[in-house]
């Protein structure tokens, strides 16, 4: 219990690992919508737009956040707008968009050469500078998300099913996008100062493929997901306190650790079922395995067949 509560002693301590939590257990919500959606990229790349809205933002006196805000959700939307045709594909725009903003950023500060302010802190996370505000802004974020994911679960699980079938059940799909849209910029942003630009691309992802690997159930994958990734920003806080580490790659590399040990648990008990599911004939002994089903085109059904643990 000692080894606990040592740490908490020290106020930098107790604000990180508040922040930790916080944001370890937004991004394993946020993250379940990213990797099922195709999204895993899109994660990394509105990162470094963040980052390069924040140094403008900072050169013309806006607010760090209010700055990174403005052109993470500007490139959600670029984003969204030069893909809606089809003729260019997702993976094309967002690496020009988002590098093009990063870019600038860094094309900023190469210029302007009296910066009061380091954005280190923002390439490669600085959690144990967390201060009050940024446990406030952590909070709201998490919060706001938590309630807009309860309040539109629905529409966001039709629409990251089958975005063609969503909108033939009446579903808004263009709003609903909008909306995951600012919900994964405010995500990042919020995130940036816990674990870093670099670094955030793989919170989101890790807990939620690590959920992925456990369940089959879209609810208890966001149960799952969310439960991971609080543990891991806990743990992480800690083992970085022990082996006096990067506080945000120490986060990043035991939810890997985690991840590692979900396919190595799988591989395990789908070893042993094909062994519990051998058949003696006279002399041939052979399995039978249990093949999944194919794509379900209608949402309702893949709802339904996803919290009965069946794949969609």
């Amino acid at each position: 219990m000692e080894f606990l509560l040592e740490p908490l002693e020290y106020e930098f301590f107790r604000h990180g690992l508040l922040a930790a939590l916080m944001v370890g257990s937004l991004c394993g919500v946020i993250g379940v919508y990213v990797i099922l959606r195709g999204m895993s990229y899109v994660g990394h790349g509105l990162s470094h737009a963040a980052f390069g809205g924040a140094v403008v933002g900072f050169t013309l006196n806006f607010n760090f956040y209010a700055g990174a805000g403005a052109m993470g959700l500007l490139a959600a939307l670029l984003i969204n707008r030069i893909t809606r045709d089809g003729k260019i594909k997702s993976d094309a725009a967002i690496g020009i968009v988002t590098t093009a903003m990063f870019a600038l950023g860094v094309v900023i500060i190469s210029r302007v050469r009296n910066f009061t302010q380091s954005f280190e802190a923002a390439l490669f996370g600085n959690i144990l500078g967390i201060t009050g505000e940024d446990l406030l802004v952590i909070g709201l974020v998490t919060a706001s998300t938590m309630t807009a994911i309860f309040f539109m679960y629905r529409p966001l699980l039709f629409s990251t099913f089958d975005n063609e079938a969503a909108r033939v059940f009446g579903i808004r799909t263009g709003i609903v996008q909008l909306i995951f849209s600012l919900l994964l910029t405010l995500s990042i942003i919020a995130s940036m100062n816990v674990v870093g630009v670099t670094m955030i691309a793989a919170t989101l992802i890790a807990p939620a493929v690590t959920a992925r690997m456990m369940t089959d159930s879209f609810s208890r994958m966001l149960i799952y997901s969310t439960i991971i990734g609080a543990i891991t920003g806990v743990a992480g806080m800690y083992l970085s306190y022990i082996l006096n580490a990067a506080s945000g790659a120490t986060i990043v590399l035991f939810g890997a650790l985690l991840f590692c040990l979900s396919v190595l648990i799988k591989f395990i008990r789908e070893k042993f079922m094909l062994r519990v599911n051998l058949h003696r004939h006279g002399d041939l002994m052979h399995a039978h395995p249990h093949g999944q089903g194919h794509g379900v085109r209608d949402p309702e059904r893949a709802s339904e067949k996803m919290d009965k643990g069946e794949s969609a």
